[in-house]
């Protein structure tokens, strides 16, 4: 039987090493470019109006499990706009709940914006009782925001509803967004002369090959894919882990990001394009 002592020196080198994993592994993948803090400007615009709009796809995910917006890309810009002084509400496709995918709360991938979402009462509300993408005036909001995630792939780009509102917003000169699968949402939306609004705007979203990277075969409608089969003119960055790219694209009003990277700084990016001041 080993001494006492030795069992103890064991477990402290057990809890040792699970505190270095704990710490590590998160600190790591943002060394490689996972939800790196983003460093730039910061904008304020106080008095103004902000929509996200979400998935409302729960099941199935890509991979048969369930899914719908990923965190960071719904908690990223919603802080973003709050701590601007913008008055932000939640849409989502059907109203209600919005499902938010498990695997974007996993301990080494949640952001700083997730944690203070999980601790947020009113946002958890909005979340709770999001607004339905039929019933809302999106040309009402000064910027709105898609946010992205595996359940976007099943209903952002096939909604009449979204395509309507998001072509009103654009008319009446409003700014917008979005990152990942959620520039899906673009498809269906026209410009003021009745021709697709992605129709030789430049833009990103998620790429085919992150896509590829991470096994992915089932969803119905790929951004990169889509997004160029509409007129687009796709821009992205590579990296050998494509999950770890990130890339923003202003073109105008038309803000978009590569990935759950891009969150914040499309975010920014966004209050800057609409008349915000450095803060």
């Amino acid at each position: 039987m080993p001494a006492a002592s030795t069992v103890v020196a064991v477990a402290l080198a057990a809890v040792a090493a699970a505190g270095a994993l704990r710490w590590g592994l998160p600190a790591a993948l943002r060394a490689l470019g996972l939800h790196r803090p983003y460093r730039g400007p910061r904008f304020a615009l106080p008095g103004r109006r902000a929509l996200i709009v979400t998935t409302s796809h729960a099941s199935p995910g890509p991979k048969g499990g369930p899914t719908g917006v990923f965190a960071s890309e719904m908690t990223a810009p919603y802080y973003a706009f709050v701590d601007a002084g913008v008055d932000v509400d939640l849409a989502s496709i059907a109203g209600g709940p919005i499902p938010i995918d498990p695997e974007s709360f996993r301990w080494y991938v949640e952001t700083p914006s997730d944690r203070r979402f999980r601790a947020d009462p009113v946002a958890q509300a909005k979340a709770g009782r999001s607004l339905r993408i039929d019933d809302v005036d999106v040309a009402a909001y000064d910027l709105v925001f898609l946010a992205g995630g595996w359940g976007a792939a099943y209903d952002l780009g096939t909604s009449d509803a979204l395509g309507r509102g998001l072509s009103r917003a654009w008319a009446a000169g409003r700014v917008v967004g979005g990152v990942c699968h959620g520039p899906l949402g673009l498809l269906n939306a026209r410009d003021a002369d009745g021709a697709p609004l992605v129709r030789g705007r430049r833009l990103t979203a998620v790429t085919d090959r992150q896509v590829a990277q991470l096994g992915i075969r089932s969803t119905p409608q790929h951004p990169e894919r889509e997004l160029r089969a509409a007129g687009a003119v796709f821009e992205c960055a590579h990296a050998p882990l494509e999950v770890t790219a990130n890339h923003v694209t202003v073109d105008g009003r038309l803000v978009t990001g590569q990935n759950q990277n891009a969150g914040e700084e499309a975010a920014q990016r966004m209050l800057e394009a609409a008349g915000g001041t450095p803060r």
